[in-house]
């Protein structure tokens, strides 16, 4: 008699994703989201559009096509948001440069060549604007011991221990310890709980089309180099023809439409989706889009959390929440400033926009990032070295036989 194959294991691995994504970032969601200008109401309203968005379109795409599509939220575009500071106009100008990198998204889906131009970004300076974006929230930890240590200290050992033990769960344990120290420590206004059942909130965009774009062009490229690059890395090395762009078409419209309510960019997960396309969500390649599944149904329902979280969030002292995020974040700027180094031939250029970005200037409302990249672009252009690797496969191509 053959065994029926089980439904734990997938199972299992998807809620497994999905709550270890959602409690890893999103607190770097609302931070971000409060820094672009954000109410607290809008922020939890931002943080419900994208579980939902990210779980409906994870559930459709991986029944659809059988494969385990893990959609998540943009980490590192979230984490740019901190970076950026409040933009001139407020959170409405934020929420037209979420829709203007959703019609870039989805302009790379439908054109090959803005798809092609992006991949010619050299690695070395996306990696670098990202550590750029990275650094300040990076620092808060050590920040908030020296400001806060009865608060902070607690939580870096957390952090610490789990991630010298429970290393895939040392962010979750450190925002386990966070909140019971803040509801331990804090009065939540009874105002404030009215929020805890999240909303819901159409935000109107404000057309102000030079500022926006200096949000938006950086928030496509670390999207898609930091996450939707890597996530399609991680399916077709498990073996999945992944539909690069109707992926990207998707994940576009479905950005646009959570922008609407305050979420900034949806993409294909880098981290988490090794936990539902790899070995450990099953044996069986086929059935491995289970695990999508129920990640995707987890989102759903973890949304309904987004109130909860953004009330505690606005109760807590802000340097302690940007301390959780910062936790969070170092393996992805160790990451990103390991990509910027790699290859010495960039190196100069790739230190230009590290330190353009990471100085958080912001010329004609413009943020650091955009600038990052324009600086270290010229320096690239500027260098002779570059030039002649430039010239080398034209010279090839002219040579005759």
């Amino acid at each position: 008699m053959t065994d029926r194959p089980s439904f734990l294991q997938p199972v299992t691995a998807g809620l497994l994703a999905a709550v270890v994504g959602f409690a890893s970032a999103f607190a770097v969601v609302l931070t971000g989201l409060a820094g672009a200008g954000a109410t607290p109401a809008q922020a939890a309203s931002g943080l419900l559009a994208l579980c939902v968005g990210q779980g409906l379109l994870t559930i459709v795409l991986s029944l659809l096509w059988r494969q385990p599509i893990n959609i998540v939220w943009s980490t590192p575009g979230a984490a740019l948001l901190v970076g950026a500071g409040l933009p001139h106009g407020g959170f409405g100008v934020a929420v037209t440069a979420f829709l203007l990198t959703g019609v870039l998204i989805l302009t790379a889906g439908l054109c090959r060549p803005l798809a092609r131009a992006v991949a010619a970004i050299p690695l070395s300076l996306a990696s670098a604007m990202l550590a750029g974006v990275l650094m300040e929230l990076c620092l808060a930890p050590v920040q908030a011991v020296a400001q806060l240590p009865a608060l902070a200290l607690p939580i870096v050992i957390a952090w610490a221990l789990g991630w010298s033990f429970a290393r895939r769960y040392a962010v979750p344990i450190a925002v386990l310890v966070a909140t019971v120290i803040v509801v331990s420590t804090t009065r939540i206004p009874a105002s404030a709980m009215s929020l805890a059942w999240p909303r819901p909130q159409f935000v109107t965009p404000t057309l102000d089309l030079l500022r926006a774009a200096g949000i938006a062009i950086p928030m496509f490229i670390v999207t898609m180099a930091s996450q939707n690059v890597p996530g399609l890395a991680v399916l077709r090395g498990n073996g999945y023809d992944v539909r690069v762009g109707k992926v990207f078409v998707t994940t576009g419209l479905g950005t646009l439409v959570v922008a609407l309510f305050g979420g900034h960019a949806i993409n294909l997960s880098a981290i988490t989706a090794a936990l539902c396309a790899g070995p450990e969500a099953d044996a069986d390649p086929a059935r491995r889009y289970i695990a999508a599944v129920a990640a995707g149904v987890c989102y759903i329902a973890l949304g309904l959390c987004a109130g909860f979280a953004a009330v505690l969030i606005a109760a807590s002292p802000p340097l302690l929440i940007q301390a959780v995020a910062g936790l969070a974040l170092l393996g992805s700027l160790a990451a990103a400033l390991g990509g910027a180094l790699a290859d010495e031939s960039y190196r100069l250029a790739a230190i230009t926009t590290f330190v353009t970005t990471a100085s958080g200037i912001s010329i004609g409302g413009i943020a650091g990032a955009f600038w990052g990249l324009i600086a270290g672009g010229l320096m690239l252009l500027l260098d002779p070295a570059h030039r002649r690797r430039r010239a080398v496969p034209d010279a090839q191509r002219a040579t005759p036989g």
